[in-house]
């Protein structure tokens, strides 16, 4: 499993850009399993994404042939919407500036994690690479969204005119350990870990969720993802747009229920109707890195599972 296509045939190094984030740490996990594989870790300690000439003299010392974009502001719908200004400008910088200071260097291959944010508020479910840009974004995150389309856009315009190898990954909605555990500004999992495991300690009759609990959502263990940036790397696959997702959604209602389960907390879970909802669904369509050869393998309950045992011990 763990052998390289014969393009490449040499050691590659793979430089990843926040490597210390809830991807970064899973991607160091992962790739280490494959010896022809040399990683080297870049994280806000040693490189400022923020600014160009830090960015650029990274690149040009550790001279990688992988670059994995794994940097980025990132939350929940809370922190989306109240933190807009933040959210594009930040993502912004990030991406731009590695994308230009690898204009001259045709010879390095981009992996750009996006996000299934990117497509439109009424696209088709299961969602295809092909509804991209293609409508009205969702308004809770779309500066966060206009960022990684300006991001795509960008990148397919150096690859068209340069010669560059960019792949734009599309994961769906990520967990696992090293996420980021917060009441306000986590993603959906995280949380409703974080904030049911407190009430299960303070013995509370009652946990409230936003919305109604009826949008259906697809959520990925983020092992996954890394196993799928190793199958394309390994392969050396080389596809301008791809969605990585689990194929599998659930109701907010049902996975509320779920991580009550897996916490053991004895109280009642209240939907707080005067919150919005977010998108009604969003089920990725996944089916190109499928026939490719690569499908996710963790079940939510495995993850989540996983997720919180990791919680419980360092947080």
């Amino acid at each position: 499993m763990y052998i390289l296509n014969q393009n490449w045939g040499k050691i590659i190094k793979v430089l990843i850009f926040g490597s210390n984030g809830l991807v970064g740490k899973s991607l160091n996990n992962v790739l280490d399993k494959n010896k022809e594989i040399t990683i080297i870790p870049s994280t806000r300690d040693d490189t400022n994404l923020f600014s160009y000439e830090e960015t650029s003299n990274k690149i040009n010392v550790t001279n990688p042939d992988v670059i994995i974009n794994a940097a980025a502001r990132v939350g929940g719908i809370f922190a989306n919407n109240s933190k807009r200004t933040e959210f594009i400008l930040e993502n912004l910088k990030i991406n731009i500036n590695i994308l230009e200071s690898i204009i001259d260097k045709p010879n390095i291959k981009v992996i750009n994690l996006g996000s299934s944010c990117i497509y439109p508020l009424n696209a088709k479910n299961p969602i295809k690479e092909s509804s991209f840009m293609d409508g009205q974004l969702e308004p809770t995150n779309s500066p966060y969204a206009m960022a990684k389309l300006t991001s795509i856009e960008l990148g397919r315009s150096i690859a068209t005119q340069h010669g560059h190898k960019i792949i734009n990954l599309m994961p769906t909605n990520l967990y696992g350990p090293n996420d980021f555990f917060d009441y306000k500004d986590s993603h959906v999992i995280p949380g409703l870990i974080s904030r049911m495991h407190e009430a299960k300690i303070n013995d509370q009759k009652q946990f409230n969720v936003w919305g109604d609990g009826s949008p259906l959502r697809e959520f990925l263990y983020v092992d996954d993802l890394s196993e799928a940036i190793l199958f394309i790397i390994e392969n050396d696959i080389d596809i301008d747009l791809l969605n990585i997702g689990s194929g599998v959604e659930i109701s907010i209602s049902n996975l509320s229920s779920l991580i009550k389960d897996i916490i053991e907390f004895k109280g009642v879970i209240h939907f707080d109707t005067t919150m919005p909802n977010g998108n009604p669904r969003k089920l990725l369509d996944s089916s190109k890195i499928n026939d490719l050869g690569w499908t996710s393998k963790t079940s939510l309950e495995e993850g989540i599972s996983k997720t919180y045992k990791w919680y419980l011990e360092n947080i």
